[in-house]
């Protein structure tokens, strides 16, 4: 793994720290150990969610290295566009609920790495943008195909094609973010959601995640069935019954997620 990346184990919830000062950009190693990070969280049964966060009270993330750019060499940015794909791929598919604790600038692969959560709550003085294009490059850690899901056409076009940086209250509006806090509360604002997740079902959280994200490119007449299927599949799990049988005794249910 990397010292880049913090990570702290919460009861159920597994809080991720960027942490390569003085910006928290992403680099060539913590781009795989942020994919490796979260097959370990997959593997771990008793992990249900993940908050990632930025160290210190100026940046989320400022994205990409820049200097692992400069020398324009196509071999290199083959390779780290590949791990930006593959890192983000990798959180946006993770089994449980993610939130993004936006604790300052989220700029290029900082908001592209928030993007692929679950969820985005952002302080009150965090700034967001993919500004890619105005040093001849694009959003390739996803952010091209999540941002017009998140807030439609027209302001995922003034962010990327214009630059148009936003601030958190207009983030709120457009639904960038789903909460704005104080300047120093996103992080307990996101452990204190992260652990309502511990009331849910592990195993109807990952297969409803699975259909919510379906519906991004999916034909909803055929999800109908695949929904109903989903629904069938979750009686072969013990959590099924557990939550069932704990419902009808009036007592908290012991999740096995299985």
């Amino acid at each position: 793994m990397t010292d880049k990346l913090i990570v702290d184990i919460q009861g159920h919830t597994a809080q991720i720290t960027i942490n390569n000062p003085a910006a928290n950009t992403w680099d060539e190693e913590s781009l795989p150990a942020l994919q490796q990070l979260i097959a370990e969280l997959n593997d771990n049964r008793e992990i249900y969610s993940l908050v990632i966060t930025g160290q210190g009270e100026k940046f989320f993330s400022a994205g990409a290295d820049l200097n692992m750019f400069a020398s324009g060499d196509i071999d290199v940015a083959r390779d780290l566009a590949n791990k930006f794909r593959e890192a983000f791929r990798a959180l946006a598919n993770f089994r449980g609920v993610s939130i993004a604790a936006i604790n300052g600038y989220a700029m290029g692969g900082g908001l592209e790495c928030a993007m692929a959560c679950d969820i985005r709550i952002a302080e009150e003085h965090a700034v967001m943008a993919l500004p890619e294009a105005t040093v001849g490059l694009l959003p390739a850690g996803l952010g091209t195909q999540h941002l017009p899901w998140l807030v439609g056409e027209g302001w995922a076009k003034r962010m990327i094609l214009c630059g148009e940086r936003v601030d958190a209250a207009t983030a709120e509006k457009i639904g960038l973010v789903e909460e704005v806090v104080g300047k120093g509360e996103s992080l307990q604002a996101a452990l204190a959601l992260a652990s309502k997740v511990e009331g849910q079902s592990p195993t109807s959280v990952t297969a409803c995640k699975g259909l919510i994200q379906q519906a991004r490119g999916g034909n909803i007449l055929d999800a109908y069935q695949v929904e109903s299927d989903a629904f069938v599949d979750l009686f072969s799990t013990a959590d099924q019954k557990e939550g069932v049988n704990a419902f009808l005794e009036k007592r908290k249910p012991v999740w096995k997620n299985a």
